[in-house]
């Protein structure tokens, strides 16, 4: 496990720096939610936002998509918001989508999920919340 978080979470400053089209995966409509705090935040910082949450047709004004596949546009970071054990299908739909960063929020740990994207070229960060990293780069 030592060597696995060794490769994560690398180069965060450059991940945000470089790349601004981003899935939020489990993004709730719900303004007291997490993932609604994160992408709001995002999408006022300059990032392009693509909900992807099945059982709605919109979020913060914008179309949502029931999976990354469905999203016509590519997507550099994959922002996940589902429960650690809910994360592999979602990995594997990110690596065929040819995402650059799986981004697993903060709480959420698949290392098994975190080697089949690094080994398919994807970098990943693990149990990191993507707000409050880009509010310590910003705002420090």
């Amino acid at each position: 496990m030592e060597s696995l978080w060794q490769e994560v979470n690398q180069n965060i400053p450059q991940i945000l720096n470089s790349y601004k089209n981003v899935a939020v995966v489990g993004l709730s409509p719900k303004s007291y939610k997490a993932s609604y705090a994160v992408a709001a935040y995002l999408l006022h910082s300059g990032y392009t936002i693509f909900p992807v949450n099945p059982n709605y047709e919109e979020i913060l004004g914008l179309p949502c998509y029931a999976r990354l596949a469905d999203i016509p546009q590519p997507v550099d970071i994959v922002d996940i918001f589902r429960r650690s054990e809910d994360v592999p299908p979602i990995v594997d739909d990110a690596i065929e989508k040819k995402a650059k960063v799986i981004w697993m929020q903060q709480g959420i740990v698949n290392e098994a999920a975190a080697k089949r994207a690094l080994s398919a070229g994807v970098r990943v960060v693990m149990d990191l919340c993507m707000k409050i990293e880009h509010m310590q780069l910003w705002h420090s």
